[in-house]
Formats: C-alpha cells, sequence, structure tokens
C-alpha cells in the first residue's frame, strides 16, 4: 500500500513553498510519498507564483463560480500525479493537505467526491463550494485555523465544519489557535501530523 500526501499551496505562491512540509512528514514516517505541484495557473497579481484560480474582483459569488472552473485543470493535475506514483484506488491511500487557496479546492474536492481520499487537511481555509454537498461518509476532516488571520476568517473554518457534519461527513477534527495569523504553525504541523498518522496506519 502507498501512502500518498498531494500539498496544494496558496495564491500567489508556489509548489516548492510546501515541499518542505512535505520532507518533514516523511522524516516521521519514510514511507510517505508526496506530491507539491503547481498551481493550475500563473499568479495574475504579479511575481513568479500561481494560483488555483483568480482573485481579482473577486466576491463570494464569484468565487464560487471560479472554483467550478477551476476544476478541470485541478483534476487534471492531481490525476497526473496519481497516475505518476501508481496509485489504485482500494489499494492505496491519499491525503489533500491544503493551505489558504488550496485548502478552498482541497475541500471542493472532499464535498464532491471525484478522488478517493484516506483524509483531507485544511489550513487558513474556507468552503465556498455550490451545495448540494456530497463528500464520501468515510473521509474525515482536518480543519486548522488561526484565529488571528486577517485573510480568511477563522470563523469560515468553523462555518465549514459545521457545513460537513451536516452534509455527513462522520469525523471532523478542528484547530482553531489564538493569536496565530494566516500561515501553518507549529501546533498545526503537529496537530496535521497526528492526523495523517491515524488515517495512513488504520486498516
Amino acid at each position: 500500500m502507498k501512502k500518498l500526501i498531494i500539498l496544494l499551496h496558496g495564491v500567489g505562491s508556489s509548489g516548492a513553498d510546501l515541499e518542505g512540509l512535505g520532507y518533514f512528514f516523511q522524516q516521521v514516517m519514510p514511507e510517505i510519498e508526496f506530491a507539491s505541484p503547481n498551481g493550475s495557473v500563473a499568479f495574475d497579481g504579479g511575481g513568479e507564483g500561481y494560483q488555483w484560480f483568480s482573485l481579482a474582483g473577486v466576491t463570494e459569488t464569484l468565487r464560487t463560480e471560479r472554483i467550478v472552473a477551476a476544476r478541470a485543470d485541478f483534476d487534471a493535475i492531481i490525476n497526473h500525479i496519481l497516475k505518476e506514483h501508481d496509485i489504485v484506488a482500494g489499494r492505496d491511500k491519499v491525503i489533500l493537505l491544503g493551505f489558504s487557496q488550496g485548502s478552498i479546492m482541497a475541500l471542493d474536492a472532499l464535498v464532491t467526491e471525484r478522488f478517493p481520499l484516506a483524509g483531507v487537511v485544511a489550513f487558513s481555509g474556507r468552503l465556498s463550494s455550490p451545495k448540494p454537498y456530497h463528500p464520501a461518509k468515510n473521509t474525515p476532516v482536518l480543519l486548522v485555523h488561526g484565529m488571528a488571520d486577517a485573510v480568511i476568517p477563522w470563523a469560515e473554518s468553523e462555518a465549514a465544519a459545521a457545513a460537513l457534519i451536516e452534509a455527513g461527513c462522520y469525523e471532523v477534527e478542528t484547530l482553531f489557535e489564538p493569536d496565530v495569523v494566516h500561515t501553518i504553525s507549529g501546533d498545526g504541523i503537529a496537530k496535521a501530523m497526528a492526523f495523517v498518522t491515524e488515517q495512513f496506519e488504520l486498516n
């Protein structure tokens, strides 16, 4: 059985920015494979980063529309990674771990059940996908959010947890961190490590 984590970066960043997290997971569980792809399009705010969808002029309604429009390119990237790592559904385990916009896309994949997932970890994200939600009932979720986040309010993850539970997710864990801004903290990484380890060790 293979164990694969796919790391999904935030807007204006790149896959390289999360590779260190992948290597950290490998130090604890050497058998873990990881992939940290670039977003599907170049960041339209300048620089050399990438994004999964544009934030230019974004509103709540536009964000939802852009998530739906981004699915085809996102799925192509994920399917390429699954093929590259020779992942077989039912045999291997895959976890999506996202930050910010990467979390938005990870949660979108979850609530549309487009991939067989062993779990989803969403740092500093939100659930902006259009309803109805159809998450896999046996896919656990961990939502981590700093309560001092001025980019995406932590209440977004609180609302996401409630929506996922209402939609039928059987296990939704949360970690809301006082005084933590829009970032991945050490405590957040520790919580994610425990979550990932548990999901990969389950039969």
